[in-house]
């Protein structure tokens, strides 16, 4: 296998695992988080929902651009196109930064949907509240989706 293919390909692998460690972690923080309300007060299940899923979005924004990158190559057509290995180094590098991102973004995300989850515990009025504040992460993972959507685009094949 060619080495600029070998490099683009590992970028896709790369990009769609760790965001997934990331978002795993996170979801894990609230989860943990939430049982421990759910364990006192029960009816505060349906407001827990959303605090524990937030953080799972960056593994879908990795999936994606897993995918663009597998759709660059044109892996699922059948007449792969192969990129040279500065090309496929490129490929690899933008997946691997936007990756770190996307896996910190979701952690960091899951501890801000703790504090979220301890908020509804004291004062279920506020679950409107509470879930704005892990959005405030959750612009900085798609900054970095949109970041490998564009930069992905300048890599001709």
């Amino acid at each position: 296998m060619e080495a600029g293919l070998s490099f683009a390909i590992a970028g896709a692998a790369i990009v769609m695992a760790i965001p997934g460690i990331g978002s795993a972690i996170g979801v894990a923080l609230a989860g943990q988080a939430a049982g421990g309300v759910i364990t006192e007060d029960p009816e505060k299940f349906g407001r827990m929902i959303p605090l524990i899923g937030i953080s799972g979005t960056q593994c879908f924004y990795g999936f994606l651009i897993g995918f663009l990158v597998i759709n660059k190559l044109n892996l699922l057509a059948g007449q792969i196109k192969i990129p040279n290995l500065y090309q496929g180094l490129q490929i690899f590098s933008i997946c691997l930064v936007v990756s770190l991102v996307e896996a910190v973004s979701a952690v960091w995300q899951g501890k801000v949907a703790v504090a979220s989850i301890y908020l509804v515990a004291k004062k279920p009025e506020e679950a409107g509240k509470a879930l704005v504040l892990p959005v405030f992460v959750e612009i900085y993972a798609i900054l970095g989706l949109a970041a490998a959507f564009l930069l992905l685009s300048m890599v001709k094949i």
